[in-house]
């Protein structure tokens, strides 16, 4: 391959590749990147790449071609046919040190992607940028190809977590799979944690013909809550298309979302690794730093992105970390990685210890906040309207700013957020109040800045 390729930069995110099928990514571009990424892990040192795939349709033909170009640039693969991202994760942590998952996570059915782990760490950023460089130079093929092995991982991953996580009692479980690739391994995992368990569209569908697997949308949770109050159930669990991200549901209906998970499981983590630091990105709630100091830890904002809390809870030493989006990293007894399902685990373990998990769940402090938020953009517009509102942004005390990922302002009373989105043409705002007047105020103020960068802003609901 010596003449020059090119393929879509569109498609090279800041976390993971992503694209239309097959208009972006292809066969061609999924080998392309197998000898690229290969010659990388080989350059590293490392002989053998895992690859998994999820369940959507076009899943089987770019993991075959992904493989090939694998095989093409002298590395092994471990092929662990349809599992969840974590399973991937999983591979990479106990059987080798890189792996890539063929995934569109939760995006639309006729999207897919690549998500990578390369010598211990999911790259990111230039590391990618730099990939795509490696594609289009067309390397050539080593000098002896690499061989497959398969593997069936998800025994040993079931294994893994029901010998290390223990419920107090049995307890009754709605999972909704959504028709994602949890569907064949996530029922298996909690009946073997002693769960009784009711299974909701757990056919591997590509078609997703329920609805769409993303947790964090509330119209995804609807079956899910009347299932919980059909079934008299103590709790539901919902996960998106690939497994890597949970979503949680109280009998009352209530949405429990990750930032104030991550609340109980700092507190059940600090108990075991007092001082120790909580890394979460700059969408979580205020409430969450005072919850992390109550329980003896010490919080750490970040940027969003599952690569760079992955990064930053290294350099940190963090036992814990997570993402308002629903990824939630555990350290401690597990690998750092974000899985949807081991997180579901330990969660039940907590809660098996109490009579009403729902009370729980629904006790931990909360404040009045808006959804996910977006306004969209022109290619290439966010950041550079993110950097203007950094420069201008002046507030009296006692509010305090940050920008460590966009403009986060917080008062007393509730915090707005303006970022930039790094994987489509949108700004992401969120804004949260200690009551609905202090919402409201937070949101107009953080508007009207807005608007003196952008007099066009109009908000829409946030798409992933």
């Amino acid at each position: 391959m010596n003449r020059a390729l090119s393929f879509p930069a569109q498609a090279f995110k800041a976390y993971d590749i992503r694209g239309v099928v097959p208009e972006v990514i292809d066969a061609a571009f999924a080998r392309a990147l197998g000898r690229a990424f290969g010659a990388r892990a080989a350059a590293l040192g490392e002989r053998t790449v895992a690859v998994g795939r999820d369940g959507r349709l076009s899943s089987p033909m770019l993991a075959e071609a992904l493989i090939e170009g694998l095989l093409d640039a002298g590395v092994d693969v471990l092929d662990l046919g349809m599992v969840t991202t974590p399973m991937l994760y999983f591979a990479a942590a106990t059987h080798c040190r890189s792996g890539i998952q063929v995934t569109g996570s939760h995006n639309p059915k006729h999207h897919n992607g690549f998500k990578m782990v390369l010598a211990g760490r999911a790259i990111h950023g230039e590391e990618i940028q730099a990939l795509r460089a490696a594609m289009e130079s067309g390397a050539a093929a080593a000098p002896v190809r690499g061989r497959v092995q398969r593997l069936a991982i998800q025994p040993e991953y079931i294994a893994r977590i029901a010998g290390d996580v223990r419920l107090a009692r049995p307890l009754k479980l709605v999972i909704d799979c959504g028709n994602g690739v949890t569907g064949a391994s996530a029922p298996d995992l909690f009946r073997a944690l002693g769960c009784d368990v009711t299974v909701l569209y757990g056919e591997v569908d590509g078609e997703f013909p329920n609805h769409h697997p993303d947790p964090s949308k509330p119209e995804n949770l609807r079956d899910l809550i009347a299932a919980l109050q059909r079934t008299g159930a103590d709790l539901g669990f919902a996960f998106d298309g690939d497994g890597d991200r949970l979503g949680v549901v109280t009998p009352s209906g209530q949405n429990i979302f990750p930032d104030r998970q991550l609340m109980l499981f700092a507190q059940d983590v600090l108990r075991r690794v007092p001082g120790g630091t909580i890394v979460f990105d700059v969408k979580c709630s205020q409430r969450l730093a005072p919850a992390i100091r109550a329980a003896g830890g010490v919080p750490l904002m970040h940027k969003t992105g599952h690569s760079l809390i992955k990064a930053k809870m290294r350099e940190v030493g963090a036992p814990l970390g997570g993402e308002m989006s629903g990824h939630i990293f555990f350290q401690e007894r597990w690998y750092g990685f974000d899985d949807g399902s081991y997180a579901g685990a330990r969660l039940l373990e907590i809660l098996s210890r109490h009579p009403d998990p729902g009370a729980v769940l629904e006790a931990l402090p909360t404040s009045h906040a808006t959804p996910e938020l977006n306004v969209a953009c022109a290619e290439g517009e966010p950041h550079r309207l993110v950097a203007e509102l950094q420069r201008m942004a002046r507030f009296d005390p006692p509010a305090e700013v940050s920008t460590v990922d966009g403009l986060r302002v917080d008062w007393p009373d509730g915090f707005g957020l303006i970022r930039a989105s790094n994987t489509t043409p949108v700004l992401v705002l969120r804004f949260e109040g200690h009551t609905p007047e202090a919402l409201a105020r937070i949101k107009a103020e953080m508007m009207a800045l807005l608007r003196r960068v952008k007099p066009d802003a109009e908000i829409g609901a946030a798409a992933h």
